[in-house]
């Protein structure tokens, strides 16, 4: 089990840039230059974070303290990273901390922040086929699931959920891929879109629980696995590299991280609830 709770972190600010882009962002805000003619960025982002109305709570917040609007892209986590590998971005946010660290080490990130956190889930039709209600190991659900036959609805899109999925699969020493449109069902949408698949099915189905708090089309579905330490769902931002693709807008860019990883910025995630309930749970700090 793992516990949720909040953590602070204090402001960064331009003291955190490193020397390239402190010299970028001291020029961009220079008296008369702004930030930048058009003052705003890109945000290639998770469908889960979108999903969930996050944004929509968060970046008025955001585009009001600085005057910079973001436009996001909501794609599975390994589309953003590839979105971002191409330029096609000036910030990154998403949940697959390995292929975050990989995406900076190669040189396409400047530097990964850790920003909130939730949990995944393991959903499913009240009447529960599998029985896997209760059980403490998500593995070991994940395995009695597919010696049922049950029906398994996967994102199929390599976004980070589809990525907790395989290490849960691989944990259970199964490969679903061999029952690929038998009981396992690739959807290849978003997860809201996956979670209307699933309960059309009645299938079961992994799901981050901002999405699932958001859902509006639960039915009879319901949580059956929860808690275990191998459900926990980090989110990191990075800023994309303007050394490897120059129309990065560096400076705009990282006054977005510098807020979120804020006082004000991480208390907005936490005061975001919806029925009472705390989707996400902010634990930035700069470094």
């Amino acid at each position: 089990m793992f516990t949720i709770k909040t953590v602070h972190h204090r402001q960064g600010g331009l003291a955190a840039l490193p020397a390239v882009l402190l010299a970028a962002a001291l020029f961009l805000c220079a008296p008369g230059l702004g930030l930048a003619g058009d003052k705003s960025i890109i945000l290639q982002s998770t469908t889960s974070t979108q999903n969930s109305g996050l944004y929509d709570f968060l970046l008025p917040k955001f585009e009001k303290a600085s005057g910079i609007k973001v436009r996001v892209v909501a794609v599975g986590t390994g589309q953003a990273i590839k979105n971002a590998k191409n330029g096609d971005g000036d910030v990154l946010l998403v949940h697959a901390k390995q292929a975050e660290e990989d995406f900076v080490a190669a040189g396409y990130g400047v530097k990964r922040f850790d920003v909130m956190y939730n949990d995944f889930v393991i959903v499913g039709p009240a009447a529960d086929p599998a029985g896997i209600s209760g059980m403490m190991s998500a593995a070991e659900a994940m395995a009695k699931i597919a010696g049922s036959g049950a029906l398994f609805a996967s994102r199929g899109d390599n976004s980070g959920t589809h990525k907790k999925e395989r290490v849960l699969w691989r944990a259970a020493a199964t490969d679903p891929a061999q029952a690929s449109g038998r009981w396992y069902r690739e959807t290849g949408q978003g997860m809201g879109a996956t979670l209307n698949v699933a309960r059309g099915m009645g299938a079961y189905t992994l799901t981050d629980r901002g999405t699932w708090i958001s859902f509006k089309n639960k039915g009879d579905f319901k949580i059956h696995v929860q808690g275990d330490k191998a459900l926990f769902n980090q989110y990191g931002v990075i800023l994309v590299n303007p050394e490897k693709h120059p129309r990065v807008k560096a400076a705009e860019g990282q006054a977005f991280i510098d807020w979120i990883l804020s006082r004000e910025g991480q208390n907005a995630i936490a005061a975001y609830k919806l029925g009472g309930l705390q989707l996400f749970f902010p634990n930035g700090r700069m470094m």
